[in-house]
């Protein structure tokens, strides 16, 4: 039996397993000067971490009075986000560790994101993590993004465990917001440091108000062991 008993856990992707924000922001940045917009910067892109692609450009048509269509500016940040997701992402050491000490106790794990399906399948591919990571659902495929709690209810679903029996890695508010709508335990590191006040990340079991910095493998893992869900 393990030591972790039912648990069953749910990573978030960009930005909790794996550093892809500085991608995203890269292709968002391209695909808006095409369009346009010039000077979008790190500060302007921190409001969209944690949200779909497809909510993203959704506001982006708004904020900046785009006359493209969604899918339009969608396939065209996804398609920049692919090239450099398959050749440059870093998955973060400690969460890669995790993600290792997990599938040896045989714990049930899945990630839910808000990137698209394919995006998903590019960055697990490219980093190895698919080896233990073979469950994955995008917020493309749930009628709400987060902060809904679709996405990671469906990662329950398809992992056959109870939501109370979950536990989400989250690095953003939306995340976080979704993972308390789901009923899930959660660990947050907030990627936005700024943001470590939020009222979101209040309702959190384990709050890393340093992010990945403060962020250790074994620590976490031992935070799961002590606050195993009773059955």
């Amino acid at each position: 039996m393990s030591s972790l008993g039912g648990i069953s856990v749910i990573f978030d992707l960009d930005g909790t397993l794996v550093d892809s924000e500085p991608n995203y922001y890269e292709a968002g940045r391209q695909t808006l000067a095409e369009h346009g917009v010039p000077d979008f910067s790190w500060t302007d892109h921190e409001r969209y971490v944690g949200i779909s692609t497809q909510e993203t450009v959704a506001d982006w048509i708004e904020r900046y009075g785009l006359r493209a269509s969604v899918e339009e500016l969608f396939t065209a940040k996804n398609r920049r986000y692919l090239e450099l997701a398959r050749s440059s992402t870093r998955a973060y050491p400690e969460m890669r560790k995790l993600v290792e000490l997990l599938a040896a106790e045989g714990v049930p794990m899945a990630v839910a994101s808000g990137s698209s399906p394919e995006a998903i399948e590019a960055v697990l591919t490219g980093t190895g993590l698919d080896t233990h990571l073979r469950t994955a659902v995008s917020a493309d495929e749930v009628p709400h993004g987060k902060p809904a709690p679709d996405v990671f209810l469906e990662a329950a679903r398809r992992l056959g465990a109870d939501p109370a029996d979950c536990v989400v890695l989250e690095d953003a508010t939306p995340g976080a917001a979704a993972a308390h709508a789901a009923g899930m335990r959660c660990i947050a590191l907030p990627y936005v440091a700024a943001q470590a006040d939020a009222p979101e990340f209040a309702t959190a079991g384990l709050l890393l108000r340093g992010g990945q910095k403060e962020f250790t493998a074994q620590a976490a893992f031992d935070w799961l062991v002590r606050s195993e869900a009773p059955s």
